[in-house]
């Protein structure tokens, strides 16, 4: 039982509890910006490699990856920092106008280290930039969950409506035909609905 006058401590979210275990890409010169973000990176206690140029991707496995985002090289494409197993990208700048903050946008950068870099704000944006991108990650799973039923309900509503229009049947005894095939075959509506659209397709392609 908890102490009178003592809190329990809350748990330390998880963002936190792995910094020591993140490998850490960091795309900048080799100058005094440079310098600080890696020693800085190496003081929280990430793994991290260090290039520049930009390579055409990071190492495969990469958690986060520093980009500076430079005039010259504002028109350069990273496709690897799109899709869902993306790693989290924090743009590092040096100057600003709207041809950069365009470039932060393109990139998805999910926070911006300005520079010249100092010890404090690192964590921080580290930090908040890996929660953004964890549940951006979440979003577009649910997102593509969601299309994915959706377009099994239009399945199932052109399947019910083939029914329909073949046997004369009700809207209702076209669903729930579809239902009692999909439990007598132990597959799912959407699987049912699929072969009947298809069969329907092949009748179709015969006349």
């Amino acid at each position: 039982m908890e102490s009178p006058g003592r809190r329990a401590s809350p748990a330390m979210p998880a963002y936190l509890r792995d910094l020591r275990s993140l490998r850490v890409a960091v795309f900048h010169p080799d100058d005094a910006d440079g310098q600080s973000l890696v020693q800085q990176l190496d003081r929280i206690g990430c793994r991290t490699q260090v290039h520049w140029p930009p390579p055409p991707a990071p190492a495969e496995g990469m958690d986060v990856v520093f980009l500076a985002v430079r005039p010259d090289l504002v028109h350069q494409d990273y496709p690897w920092a799109k899709g869902e197993q993306a790693p989290t990208v924090i743009a590092v700048v040096n100057y600003e106008n709207p041809t950069i903050v365009e470039a932060v946008l393109r990139l998805g950068a999910r926070a911006v280290l300005p520079a010249p870099v100092r010890s404090f704000g690192l964590l921080s944006a580290l930090v908040l930039a890996r929660q953004v991108n964890g549940e951006m990650r979440h979003l577009q799973r649910t997102l593509r969950k969601l299309e994915t039923r959706l377009e099994g309900q239009r399945q199932i509503a052109k399947a019910a409506a083939i029914l329909m229009r073949g046997r004369g049947i009700s809207e209702s005894q076209a669903y729930e035909l579809i239902r009692t095939q999909a439990m007598a075959k132990r597959v799912s509506t959407v699987d049912i609905a699929t072969s009947l659209i298809h069969a329907s397709e092949m009748l179709d392609l015969g006349r």
